[in-house]
């Protein structure tokens, strides 16, 4: 019988995606230096193509392109309610994320023209939007199973022949709910966490802080707890199915942009579990969310654009796979000196 690949594994509660976390695969270390030559002998000055050189490195370093102006990327919007939405932190009510939802079906999101720009494969990927999660100023928003079947969602829905993963996010509620999660992971005071998301007043502002600290007394027990415990206990359920796709992207050697200060939030959990965990990752943007910068500081993570987005959608994700596309364009397009007769240095 054939053993079933690392990839194909499949887990059933939390302590076997934490084995996982223990067996990710590593990037191809003779790969990355084979690109890092190549960069160095094409037609430019050394270092004069920027952050675009180390992109295409990067992604090397964890997948071939077969044709770099051919990438196809899987974007994945995960969506999902919360019962943080009940107290009003967000300016929208709850019933929006369903709402959102059909118009991504139906195309009129700002992502639907994104994808198109991107050449990407846009999947929607709605996760029990008639059962929020618990309300976690009160205790777990989710059970273990719960959690666990959120992570499976995202495992199953990467697809294996994508040249590059976007994950990004839909669901009323949530930034409170990064939030919740960033205090707990990296301590500091609750004003340094806590965020506008959909522009909300003043007043609703305080509320959402609030909540925020009821929830880490609430659920905070220990500074000892583990990633994945946390991602529990102040997540949701789509915030647990790009924790999932990030993992399963990474199994697959897949390289993976992470959209805004919610997807990020969702990957620190994993970076908390599994120190490694996010190294076939790069953060797309820095969001105009104020907390993004301070997370993407304490996830060691340089973001390729700065464009006040906050939408998330994996929005700011999918403008960023174009600067991919354009460092990978030149990587393997240029010619090398030898190639163009061009003398070198």
């Amino acid at each position: 019988m054939m053993q079933k690949r690392r990839e194909d594994k499949i887990f059933f509660d939390l302590g076997e995606f934490t084995d996982i976390l223990g067996q990710l695969p590593s990037a191809n270390k003779r790969a990355e230096h084979k690109a890092r030559r190549r960069n160095d002998q094409l037609t430019k000055p050394e270092g004069s193509l920027g952050r675009l050189e180390e992109l295409a490195i990067w992604y090397h370093a964890w997948r071939t392109p077969s044709d770099a102006n051919k990438l196809i990327p899987q974007i994945l919007v995960f969506a999902a309610n919360h019962g943080i939405a009940s107290h009003q932190v967000s300016a929208y009510p709850s019933d929006v994320t369903e709402q959102m939802v059909e118009n991504f079906f139906a195309g009129g999101a700002a992502i639907n023209q994104l994808a198109k720009i991107a050449n990407g494969r846009l999947d929607v990927v709605p996760l029990k939007l008639d059962s929020p999660t618990a309300d976690l100023s009160g205790g777990p928003a989710m059970t273990e199973s719960e959690c666990t079947e959120a992570l499976k969602v995202g495992w199953t829905s990467v697809d294996p022949s994508a040249d590059l993963l976007l994950v990004g996010e839909m669901g009323i509620g949530n930034t409170t709910s990064a939030a919740a999660i960033c205090y707990a992971l990296f301590g500091g005071s609750v004003d340094q966490w806590v965020g506008r998301g959909t522009g909300v007043t003043d007043a609703t502002l305080e509320r959402k802080k609030d909540i925020v600290q009821r929830a880490r007394l609430a659920n905070i027990t220990s500074d000892e707890l583990s990633g994945l415990e946390i991602l529990r206990r102040l997540g949701g359920f789509e915030l647990s199915a790009m924790a999932g796709a990030v993992i399963k992207a990474r199994m697959l050697k897949i390289p993976v942009l992470l959209d805004g200060f919610v997807s990020c939030a969702a990957a620190a959990c994993l970076q908390r579990q599994e120190r490694s965990a996010l190294d076939h990752t790069v953060a797309a943007h820095l969001s105009a969310e104020l907390p993004h910068a301070a997370l993407l500081a304490r996830m060691g993570k340089t973001p390729i654009l700065e464009l006040d987005m906050r939408l998330g959608e994996a929005s700011g994700a999918a403008v960023a796979a174009q600067i991919v596309k354009c460092a990978l364009a030149c990587h393997c397009g240029m010619a090398t000196f030898t190639e163009a007769g061009v003398s070198g240095r």
